[in-house]
């Protein structure tokens, strides 16, 4: 049996380190945008610490819905202080008087059911302002996302150049050695090789920062600090009817849906602050036993509303009214101004890309292997194959740029439709 159990723990510690091994061995985490986002809902403080209003208004809803506690009390007169020789079972029974008592409120227009609506309604419009700040969150991550993926493409294509500017030097120095080159000419090509190294040095950095950026909206501890992002910058056209995204977004966004809710929430108060100006009854039971007779008595307490029936509050609260509908108007109109904003943003940036794709890359790629196949065979001059890098350079970045606008603009559309589909 004990043989049987050091197998047994062997076997586990092997699987255990093959385990363990293998995870080192596959590399960093790969995480795609689905998953950052999921992340980010999950782990990110700042909206672990919104989510906790909820919490804190649905506790606020059990203490609305609390009814008054009833009030014991007693007393005990006619005690002797100085006499202590008259303190006996007659003198207590014929001369001292006790009461005891229980007195209760009774709450009057239905006070209690309206503040319980009121919390409700409020408990409501918070899950939706948190919602709308989970809106936020997710278009903070997709927008941090997207600037890694650029940052992971501007590196590649750094140093992709920087390779081909090598080689380039390299057969420079070969012609120089030769006699077919002159020192100024290679002198040019190694100083233009130091904006290479720059320019892939800066694009190591912006990928650094970008994966910070984005693992600080993640959370430190969900992911490792050498994670990495799954996919690349690609082109996917949207085809969605501006009219189509605003009916959506009028039904999707939750900030929209918070003002409405807000307007509930004010009527809620309203009725509430009404309830309040009518008073309220106080009932007392007591018991009293004086000079050796007991009895028994009921009292009735009304304040009388003859100066205060919380005129100040309903006042107040009317006009709260007035104050959330026009806040939902805003709202709404709010929402109708992004969805156009990102709408004419989306189909700006969506021209440049199909600009660029219909034709400027490839023409740049052919113009710079072109002088720099000549310029290899001394058919072109040094400011002729220079000129062409730097134009293929500036257009290969300037597309990923344009691409990564196109990105960000998808994200700004879903962010103001409120949801990740689009129609």
């Amino acid at each position: 049996m004990r043989q049987e159990l050091v197998r047994l723990s062997v076997l586990l510690l092997l699987l255990l380190w093959g385990g363990f091994a293998g995870a080192r061995g596959s590399g960093p985490v790969r995480i795609s945008l689905d998953d950052a986002i999921k992340l980010a809902l999950q782990h990110n403080h700042a909206l672990l610490a919104q989510r906790t209003t909820i919490q804190q208004s649905q506790a606020e809803e059990i203490t609305a819905d609390l009814r008054p506690n009833p009030t014991l009390g007693a007393d005990a007169q006619f005690l002797p202080l100085a006499q202590s020789g008259q303190y006996n079972s007659t003198y207590i029974d014929q001369t001292a008087q006790f009461d005891i008592g229980l007195s209760y409120l009774f709450e009057r227009g239905k006070k209690r059911q309206h503040r319980l609506q009121a919390a409700k309604d409020i408990t409501a419009q918070t899950t939706s302002q948190v919602a709308d700040n989970e809106r936020t969150l997710t278009f903070q991550v997709a927008s941090d996302f997207v600037n890694v993926q650029l940052a992971e493409a501007t590196l590649a294509l750094a140093e992709k150049d920087l390779k081909s500017f090598q080689n380039t030097v390299d057969i420079s120095e070969a012609r120089y050695k030769d006699g077919d080159m002159s020192e100024g000419d290679l002198l040019k090509i190694k100083l233009q090789l130091l904006q290479f190294q720059t320019d892939f040095s800066q694009a190591e950095l912006a990928r650094v920062q970008a994966l910070i950026a984005l693992r600080q909206e993640l959370g430190f501890e969900s992911v490792s600090a050498d994670y990495d992002v799954a996919g690349e910058l690609e082109y996917q056209p949207v085809h969605a009817r501006e009219d189509d995204l605003q009916a959506l977004a009028l039904q999707q966004r939750p900030d929209l849906r918070a003002a409405v809710q807000g307007v509930t929430a004010a009527q809620s108060q309203y009725e509430l602050q009404r309830s309040i100006g009518k008073p309220d009854v106080t009932g007392t039971a007591d018991y009293s036993h004086t000079s050796g007779y007991s009895g028994f008595s009921l009292f009735v307490s009304v304040p009388l509303a003859v100066f205060n029936r919380n005129q100040g509050e309903i006042a107040r609260a009317s006009y709260a009214i007035t104050q959330e509908q026009e806040t939902q108007k805003s709202t709404q109109e709010q929402v109708l101004t992004d969805i156009q904003n990102a709408y004419e943003g989306l189909q700006t940036n969506d021209q440049i890309v199909v600009l660029y794709r219909s034709g400027y890359l490839d023409e740049a790629q052919q113009s710079r292997d072109i002088s720099e196949y000549a310029y290899k065979r001394g058919a072109a001059s040094l400011l002729d194959f220079l000129d062409a890098e730097r134009s293929y350079r500036a257009i290969q970045l300037a597309y990923l740029q344009a691409l990564s606008s196109y990105e960000l603009a998808v994200e700004q559309l879903r962010e103001a439709v409120g949801t990740r589909s689009l129609p």
